[in-house]
């Protein structure tokens, strides 16, 4: 008789325990949030985020539930448009460049200053350290929330055109590149005697296609992304600048959510980020064989007369930046300017 009460018990509870769940999944979400990037489907930034907001709304029974729109759900202007969206709170999440973020957060430039870092994995050490902490202050006094860990990778920058390579600074005379918005980056190429055009990424093709632009500088997984090895011929190693997506997202919002999912959030951005960080690697080492078997012409660069070039450049910045900005820079790259 006690083994029977015992098994209707179990049955009864583990019935209770089914629809419990089954209600929970029914119900609507308690936070619905948007997140946007600008890159496109097939990359390993929408690809992250997408298995890392499906993992959320797991481990929160449901309560969670964000969309991920790949290049910014085609709005409009774009990343600024896009940060404009974040800031006032129409949108709760987005990805983003430092230098594009420079109009809200002049600091956020610092992650754009070319020569900086030697490699991604420096950046990332940076940017996950004191100068990120310091970055995320300058965002929350913005009504930004970043993240602790919260830098997906984009890549070191390369120059790909179709006039000619660039293998010293003179190369770069008359050259019209395309570049993101932000000061900091068209400032680097107009002191290097480029014009920069500031062109959305996703009109990057068409503008070397029609000749608006001669050449442009991304990591090389975007010459794959966007399909820009069939409008340029020569790849120049310059590794000229570090670029990331930093998480950001809308501090009002973020304030209302309570602590245990803030938690769970902050652990998977953090999971996520660093996978993120190795696919995005693979992919730019990889990269490089593959186009050069597509027909592009690669060259090596060597990075010591652009830093002379830049001498003035960085005297500059370091004024616009800040003392403290610009010490927790050299404290990882060493001496600018």
């Amino acid at each position: 008789m006690a083994d029977a009460l015992t098994r209707r018990s179990f049955v009864a509870g583990a019935t209770l325990g089914s629809v419990t769940l089954l209600v929970r999944s029914l119900r609507a979400a308690d936070f619905t949030f948007t997140q946007f990037h600008n890159q496109t489907t097939a990359s390993s930034l929408h690809q992250r985020l997408t298995e890392m907001w499906s993992a959320i709304r797991t481990e929160t029974s449901g309560r969670v539930e964000t969309q991920v729109h790949a290049e910014n759900n085609k709005i409009p202007g774009s990343d600024p448009a896009a940060l404009k969206m974040l800031v006032s709170g129409e949108i709760q999440f987005f990805t983003l460049m430092g230098g594009v973020l420079g109009p809200v957060v002049p600091a956020a430039e610092v992650q754009q200053v070319p020569f900086a870092f030697g490699s991604a994995a420096q950046a990332h050490r940076v940017m996950d350290g004191a100068l990120g902490t310091y970055l995320r202050e300058e965002m929350a006094a913005k009504g930004i929330h970043g993240f602790a860990t919260g830098a997906f990778d984009n890549g070191m920058r390369q120059i790909a055109g179709s006039k000619r390579p660039i293998v010293v600074p003179a190369d770069l005379a008359g050259i019209r590149m395309r570049v993101p918005a932000g000061a900091m980056v068209a400032d680097t190429f107009r002191t290097l005697g480029a014009e920069p055009i500031v062109i959305n990424s996703a009109d990057i093709y068409a503008a070397l296609q029609s000749g608006k632009a001669d050449a442009q500088e991304n990591p090389l997984a975007l010459l794959e992304l966007f399909k820009l090895y069939e409008v340029v011929t020569y790849v120049s190693m310059t590794n000229h600048m570090w670029s990331g997506f930093n998480l950001l997202a809308h501090l009002p919002t973020w304030q209302r959510i309570p602590a245990d999912i803030q938690q769970m959030i902050d652990r998977n951005v953090t999971k996520y980020v660093r996978l993120q960080r190795q696919d995005q690697e693979a992919a730019n080492t990889r990269l490089r064989a593959e186009l050069a078997r597509r027909g592009l012409i690669f060259n090596e660069v060597e990075t010591a007369p652009f830093r002379r070039a830049l001498s003035g450049f960085y005297a500059t910045w370091k004024e616009k930046l800040g003392t403290k900005c610009w010490s927790l820079l050299e404290a990882s790259s060493g001496r600018l300017g």
